[in-house]
């Protein structure tokens, strides 16, 4: 492998948390066709990162995303509802992020198939809502998983 270019790959990412937005959003329709729904700066970060060492080192191979996606479906207890019939599963270790009053909060998926907000441990997505806000909420909504008027604000 060459060191070299392997260094260009690290500085690159260890450069995006400095990057101001304009200059991530840049880099951005650099790599992608279009920005996505999650406009938060850790989803930007983390999807160039992704991009940026996919086209240095190459992406997966076909097969082994396929099993990666599989065995995430197989073993994960969480279902949430996203449409008549539809489902997305929620990985252990998933990491949910949500802009909220000027505040960004993260909650993590468990193994148990709970919620995880702060240390304190919650049954469904729409009860960490709940906490956030204060008020009722469709928690796949607040957090992005649903269409809808919530979504991405």
């Amino acid at each position: 492998m060459d060191t070299q270019h392997t260094g260009s790959v690290r500085a690159q990412l260890a450069a995006l948390p400095s990057l101001p937005m304009a200059e991530l959003w840049a880099l951005w329709d650099q790599h992608f066709a279009r920005r996505p729904n999650h406009r938060n700066r850790n989803y930007v970060e983390s999807r160039l990162a992704y991009r940026i060492q996919e086209q240095a080192y190459g992406a997966l191979p076909g097969n082994l995303r396929k099993m990666l996606v599989e065995a995430g479906a197989k073993h994960s207890r969480i279902k949430t509802a996203t449409g008549r019939g539809t489902q997305t599963l929620l990985m252990p270790g998933t990491t949910l992020i949500r802009e909220w009053d000027e505040r960004q909060w993260r909650v993590t998926v468990t193994p148990e198939g709970l919620f995880e907000l702060n240390g304190q441990r919650f049954k469904s997505l729409s009860a960490v809502a709940r906490h956030i806000t204060g008020t009722q909420w469709n928690g796949p909504r607040f957090f992005g998983l649903r269409g809808g008027k919530g979504a991405g604000q």
